[in-house]
């Protein structure tokens, strides 16, 4: 749960800025300056350009998140006269003026000379946000390491036409989560650019499992001697990652798939389906060590691999027209765990910043920011503060919205 204990009177800005402080803020506004400024020298000068200031850095950041919670195709269409026209906030700020900070909005200006990281223009927001992460939530002993669902919005996806959704451009990096499967709090990002140069790039190592082992052993990190469990998908479950996390400290429970993981140093005759029909529940063992492989039957064959959970347990999942299926309890508490990032993705996935720019380090930008929201959020829930006020998903998205806009008073006499 939470690290610190927060106010009654706390705003959706102040769990916001556990995350995004304002000296994060103020940088923004440095870099935006200074990239104007390089911008003109080079391209000349532009008149209708003033230095940006943090009430402005704040308003225009509030207009980005606004787009997730009202869903318009273009966070333009605020200051348009259509169906997604927003005058209460429109008046903040006028259309050209936030057209001009969205032109030159940079976190990192200038590269350094050493500079080879793809994501260098964002790097050191992503870091602050670690930071923020880390020191405002301390996460249970069950995670999941997953892909969020990030996707497009349905409703605009419905409604554009074939021509439309070819020329949408596909993202051009992926990005994996560490994720608190009790609570829901993203507790570490790790981004990976497709078009990585080097051994390393997603193109090398496209649908070969060093890709996604390289992916866990970066979001478990700062995980080792910590006796976490970390429940994993097919394509990241393999026994050779699994033995390097157990010497670490960190155990696992993973679904396999003799298609997807790397089934390097498994017996041959559990990957096989046994030819004799079998019944529902029914289940077979192997144990190396620690490590036990599990096939269990229901209506098909189910392969799990855990050294966090002895295969001797028992547990039970439960149908709704089918009722109770014996199972090991490995295979219960991964169905538990999964189910909960699915209500997850399901509750939290409509509130991602529906604005789309073509450069890469905005994308994961405007997706970092939508997820320090909803952690934001989370926390405000298990806060006295929500037995106060009782605000919904969309409605802290409203409140915070106002805040940065400068709408509402968030001073603690509030």
């Amino acid at each position: 749960g939470p690290t610190r204990k927060m106010p009654l009177t706390a705003s959706a800005m102040d769990f916001f800025q556990l995350f995004v402080p304002d000296n994060v803020l103020k940088n923004m506004v440095v870099q935006t300056n200074m990239y104007a400024k390089k911008y003109q020298e080079r391209f000349g000068s532009d008149d209708a350009w003033i230095d940006v200031t943090l009430t402005e850095m704040k308003a225009f950041l509030g207009y980005m998140i606004s787009t997730s919670i009202h869903h318009c195709e273009s966070v333009l269409s605020i200051w348009s006269s259509g169906f997604y026209s927003n005058k209460s906030i429109a008046l903040i700020m006028t259309q050209s003026r936030f057209e001009k900070i969205l032109k030159y909005f940079h976190i990192v200006a200038f590269r350094s000379s050493q500079t080879t990281h793809g994501l260098y223009k964002i790097q050191p927001f992503l870091d602050s946000l670690q930071n923020g992460f880390d020191s405002a939530f301390r996460p249970s002993q069950a995670q999941v390491l997953h892909e969020p669902l990030i996707d497009e919005d349905p409703v605009f996806i419905a409604t554009c036409t074939e021509r439309e959704l070819r020329k949408r451009k596909k993202r051009k990096f992926s990005l994996w989560v560490r994720q608190c499967s009790s609570t829901g709090f993203i507790c570490q990002i790790y981004v990976h650019l497709k078009e990585g140069s080097g051994a390393d790039g997603l193109d090398a190592l496209k649908n070969k499992p060093q890709l996604h082992s390289m992916v866990a052993k970066s979001l478990c990190q700062n995980a080792s001697g910590k006796n976490y469990i970390i429940f994993t998908g097919p394509s990241i479950t393999s026994l050779n990652l699994f033995e390097e996390f157990e010497k670490q400290g960190i155990y696992c429970c993973g679904l396999l798939s003799t298609r997807k993981s790397d089934c390097t140093g498994l017996p041959p005759c559990m990957l096989n389906n046994s030819e004799t029909p079998q019944s529902r529940g029914q289940y077979r063992i192997r144990m190396k060590g620690n490590m036990s492989l599990i096939c269990w039957y229901n209506k098909g064959h189910f392969r799990f691999l855990t050294n966090a959970y002895s295969p001797v347990q028992q547990g039970v999942i439960i149908k709704r027209k089918s009722g109770e299926i014996p199972c090991p309890l490995a295979v219960e508490a991964f169905a538990a765990h999964l189910s909960y990032i699915c209500k997850y993705d399901d509750k939290y996935s409509k509130y991602f910043i529906s604005h789309k720019p073509n450069k890469t380090w905005q994308q994961v930008f405007w997706f970092a920011i939508s997820i320090a929201i909803n952690n934001a959020y989370i926390l405000y829930k298990m806060s006295e503060a929500y037995h106060v006020t009782r605000y919904s998903r969309a409605q802290f998205g409203e409140r915070l919205v106002k805040e940065l806009l400068g709408l509402e008073d968030t001073s603690p006499s509030h």
